[in-house]
């Protein structure tokens, strides 16, 4: 017996999500279903609602619902050190691990020639304008009046061991040294291939605490 049209529409668009198969998608399409009419209603209006409200940081591309965002603009975070990661999952486990206290990068993926990502297609050029002392016109319009940003003396590279974040963070090293600034890449507490966004708190701390410099 198949689904009812309607029914299978569901299915088919639960499946679209990461992770989900055709038996995790039907059961959440059935879990929906039996729910009330207020939690579905609440439930399409927390999509649209993130939809609508949630863009890029326009200083360090994290996802947020103010520009810029909540990190970026926190006078407590240590704004000599600069943590760059490979997407907003990332930089949320690093968050949870409570080690770091400095601001973010986010490069929105990873160098990958055989994806067809090169390092145009990353917001590397971004990067190289944040290392700028002075700040340029843009980012000063972009941030608070009134702060003194002091300029970043460290770079860490919070990417996954990987072949796509090896390559990433050689072709990073190469570009950031020239620039005075120290490149770190934190340590090897991951397995290799790995995201970070599974690690666990306590390992993702201890990367941290023992990166190297490149």
């Amino acid at each position: 017996m198949s689904l009812t049209p309607p029914l299978a529409s569901m299915v088919e668009a639960f499946q679209k999500l990461p992770g989900v198969g055709p038996k995790l998608a039907q059961r959440l399409a059935f879990h929906m279903l039996r729910q009330p009419n207020d939690f579905m209603d609440g439930f399409v209006q927390a999509l649209l609602h993130a939809r609508e409200q949630v863009h890029p940081c326009p200083v360090c591309f994290n996802l947020s619902g103010q520009s810029p965002c909540e990190i970026c603009v926190n006078p407590h975070r240590q704004r000599q050190a600069l943590c760059v990661v490979a997407d907003p999952r990332d930089l949320l486990a690093v968050e949870k691990a409570r080690t770091f206290s400095g601001l973010y990068h986010v490069l929105g993926g990873l160098i990958s020639p055989l994806d067809g990502i090169g390092p145009e297609q990353l917001k590397i050029r971004e990067l190289i304008r944040r290392l700028n002392p002075s700040l340029d016109e843009t980012l000063s319009q972009q941030l608070p009046a009134g702060n003194d940003y002091p300029a970043v003396t460290e770079v860490i590279l919070a990417l996954p061991p990987s072949t796509e974040g090896d390559t990433t963070s050689l072709y990073l090293t190469r570009l950031l040294k020239p620039l005075e600034v120290t490149v770190s890449r934190i340590a090897f507490g991951l397995p290799v291939g790995g995201d970070l966004e599974y690690a666990d708190s306590l390992t993702l701390s201890r990367a941290l605490a023992g990166r190297q410099t490149l």
